[in-house]
């Protein structure tokens, strides 16, 4: 018989138009003075002080400057600066990093603790932080609804996943409408992060069968829905379709943890300059074809391949490669600029992240450095 503890501790609240729900969600829960957290980009569009100004003096004041992979630096500014303001609350707009960040950064804030020593594993988090109300404008990370923060440390020049019961925003409200405003290229990125998520929680060595029907079900509207996402970006059905996978999928990948695909991603992210979801899919159809081999849950992967409409395993990863090729991300080692065997060794070297163990197939340096040979 299964045995299994499925939890979800963040409230969800979805649907389009909802951005305007935000005053009544502060109101109802008691806050006073928030700051928001968002980008440099959202500032230009107007969107950052549009929330200020709609939040009848609830939300004081904005700060930005997160760039993508957010780093310690990023983070340490951003704790100054809800530190000295006394808010008693945050909001997060914005994207992946921009949740990350704000994650940690509401985390550290009634703290003394920098982000460099909880980087370094010296901090370790024993209690709520500040509360952050966190808004996605794109579909993609799910961080929203996770336990999971990444950031990373140019200075060492690593990239780290982060998950603690700490790390959970308060609330999540997400609004398809905002990410109408992201480019084919955020588009593609962030929707394939999805997909990767979906997979990996299917063969994570964690999945059970609550996992397993969030993750299909994530899948199933990625392979529906990102291609027009991608092609017809005002489509609003289509991206109200990927923001509903991306929490989906966010539901399965915060029990299962990610696996070899994500631990894969860090090292192509950090000296290859990939962006995150594309590195997550340059190995992922390799891996769903490795994991289907296994012993143990091959079987269980080529089903839920049928389930999802394909003949077999195999089928399935023709159409991720499909899908990549139409989202125009790079699909060789060449095209990611991988020019010698030292600089693979390097790459495979640096993969060896602690979810590469959540992988059904072991897999060690000389595997993983031939598998990358053959992608």
């Amino acid at each position: 018989m299964s045995e299994f503890f499925y939890y979800q501790t963040v409230p969800i609240e979805f649907g389009v138009g909802k951005l305007q729900s935000l005053p009544d969600i502060i109101r109802e829960r008691g806050y006073h003075k928030g700051l928001l957290i968002t980008t440099k980009s959202i500032v230009a569009n107007g969107i950052a002080e549009r929330v200020v100004a709609e939040s009848g003096g609830l939300i004081t004041d904005f700060t930005y400057g997160i760039q993508p992979n957010p780093t310690v630096q990023n983070t340490d500014d951003c704790i100054e600066v809800l530190r000295s303001g006394k808010y008693d609350f945050a909001v997060a707009l914005g994207g992946g990093s921009v949740l990350d960040c704000a994650k940690v950064t509401t985390a550290l804030a009634p703290t003394t603790a920098t982000t460099q020593r909880f980087f370094d594993g010296e901090f370790v988090l024993t209690e709520p932080g500040l509360p952050l109300i966190a808004v996605p404008t794109t579909a993609g990370t799910a961080s929203e609804i996770t336990r999971v923060s990444v950031l990373s440390d140019p200075v060492s020049g690593r990239k780290r996943p982060f998950n603690s019961p700490f790390l959970y925003p308060v609330y999540a409200l997400i609004d398809p409408l905002l990410t109408m405003s992201c480019n084919k290229k955020v588009t593609a990125s962030s929707g394939i992060d999805v997909l990767a998520h979906s997979l990996e929680a299917l063969y994570s060595k964690l999945h059970q069968p609550f996992t397993d029907l969030f993750a299909k079900h994530a899948a199933s509207l990625v392979f529906r829905y990102l291609q027009t996402a991608y092609d017809e970006p005002d489509n609003v059905e289509a991206r109200t379709k990927m923001a509903e996978a991306s929490v989906a999928a966010g539901m399965a990948f915060n029990i299962t943890q990610t696996a070899a695909a994500h631990a894969c991603s860090y090292p192509l992210t950090e000296m290859l300059d990939i962006p995150h979801g594309e590195a997550c899919a340059f190995t992922l159809p390799n891996f769903w074809v490795l994991n289907a081999q296994d012993e143990v849950e091959g079987a269980r992967l080529q089903e839920i391949s049928r389930e999802l409409g394909f003949r077999d395993a195999a089928h399935l990863a023709e159409r991720v490669e499909e899908l990549k090729q139409h989202l125009e991300l790079r699909m060789s080692l060449q095209e990611i600029g991988v020019e010698t065997d030292e600089q693979l060794q390097k790459i495979v070297e640096a993969s060896f992240a602690p979810n590469i163990h959540n992988n059904p197939v072991t897999l060690t340096k000389e595997s993983l450095s031939a598998f990358y040979k053959s992608i």
